[in-house]
């Protein structure tokens, strides 16, 4: 199993990347490449045309429904509307309840943007886990203030395709126990970091510190630790700083076009 980073910006695309998007890649027994990509926020459609082509994409899971996670899912609806191969099968999008109607509300009434033939919209269960071929995707409610959900996938390891690897993805979300669960024994936490410490304390309930991401990492064992959604106005190198005070694992920084084997 496999992940490239699409986009990673905080909260709004930056001159660098789109906001949130992770593709994730897994091969089966047979060979065929099954992709799920978690979020696509504003601008991410743009750079996941350099990694895959989105009507191949098996499914689509949204952690919540922030313009910086969901906005570009109404950008594939056109794109599948008017493939010139033809007609596109619904392909499943998983998200919070309220999912196909925050989408018709970005859409717009312009039939020609209309997403809902295109789009097979289906709610997040907790303990209701979604198989996508080799992958099985996981929801768990996180604290944000609108409703979201962490994503484990567990799939083959790259290396051994008998081995299950999990990668814990945050969304957006405050420390909670949540929280913990989802990093718990994770092999790669990619979790978000859009606050800093010191400057932010006053506002609770709505993002993580690079502080408060190691904690996480570092209650669940989690293997590796990536930081991502970043705003492009915090230093990056100081939020690397908070999680390495309480995380002794390894931590990089996520940028776009990163892989990383699982």
């Amino acid at each position: 199993m496999r992940l490239t980073v699409v986009g990673c910006a905080g909260s709004f695309p930056s001159a660098e990347s789109a906001a949130s998007s992770y593709l994730v890649q897994a091969d089966d027994a047979a060979g065929r490449t099954w992709r799920v990509v978690l979020d696509l926020g504003n601008g991410a459609f743009g750079p996941l045309q350099r990694y895959c082509d989105p009507v191949d994409v098996d499914a689509f899971a949204i952690s919540h429904l922030h313009a910086d996670h969901a906005a570009d899912m109404v950008v594939l609806g056109v794109y599948r509307r008017y493939h010139p191969a033809g007609p596109c099968a619904l392909v499943p999008v998983y998200g919070p309840a309220g999912t196909a109607e925050r989408l018709a509300q970005i859409a717009g009434a312009d039939p020609a943007t209309d997403v809902s033939g295109q789009l097979d919209v289906r709610p997040w269960v907790q303990g209701r886990p979604v198989a996508v071929g080799p992958m099985l995707l996981e929801a768990v409610a996180l604290r944000h203030p609108v409703a979201a959900f962490g994503i484990r996938v567990t799939g083959p390891a790259e290396a051994d395709p008998a081995r299950r690897v999990t990668l814990a993805y945050t969304g957006d979300t405050d420390a909670c126990r949540g929280l913990d669960a989802l990093a718990t024994g994770a092999d790669l936490l990619l979790s978000e970091a859009g606050f800093l410490e010191g400057r932010d304390d006053g506002v609770r309930g709505v993002h993580l510190t690079g502080r408060r991401a190691g904690q996480a990492a570092a209650v669940g064992h989690a293997r590796r630790l990536v930081l991502t959604h970043l705003p492009s106005w915090n230093d990056p190198v100081v939020t690397l700083g908070e999680a390495r005070e309480v995380y002794a694992g390894p931590i990089e920084l996520a940028r776009p076009g990163a892989v990383y084997l699982l």
